[in-house]
């Protein structure tokens, strides 16, 4: 399942990193792209591991706000 997220206060490469790593380390993901510039974070994912409200608070929990 492929999800497009979009985020709110990310600024730099370190945000584009810390989600990257963050919702990467989830059970079931299979990629995770981020435009920082769209404010897109794209996930790739399982949802019989991992559901998209798990993804999205795993995002608010590194700081930044799901549009």
């Amino acid at each position: 399942m492929t999800e497009k997220i979009i985020v709110q206060g990310m600024s730099c490469n370190h945000c584009v990193n810390s989600i990257e790593k963050s919702v990467g380390n989830l059970k079931g993901i299979s990629s995770v792209n981020v435009n920082l510039n769209s404010g897109e974070v794209v996930v790739d994912f399982d949802h019989t591991l991992t559901t998209l409200d798990q993804i999205k608070e795993t995002i608010e929990e590194q700081g930044y706000d799901i549009v």
